[in-house]
């Protein structure tokens, strides 16, 4: 599929339906292709938990409003 940057805008659902048929999307601009979309496979999806940054916390026994007042320091206590 082709799609110009107006079609993006005013043919969203057209393009994600393109998405979900598993078609690739050319971008054009000025009649020039600028970039494709290619839908993402299921298959090389990454799982949330498996980034590295799940779970960090994980040990620390403090609630999430301490931690965050931890975090955010005095920012939050000017108001």
């Amino acid at each position: 599929m082709q799609a110009t940057v107006v079609d993006l805008r005013y043919r969203m659902k057209e393009v994600l339906r393109a998405l979900r048929r598993r078609e690739k999307i050319k971008i054009l601009y000025h009649g020039k292709v600028e970039g494709t979309i290619v839908p993402q496979s299921n298959a090389t999806a990454e799982k949330i938990t498996d980034h590295p940054f799940f779970g960090m916390r994980r040990s620390d026994k403090r609630s999430v409003n301490e931690i965050m007042h931890e975090i955010r320091g005095s920012r939050y206590d000017d108001f």
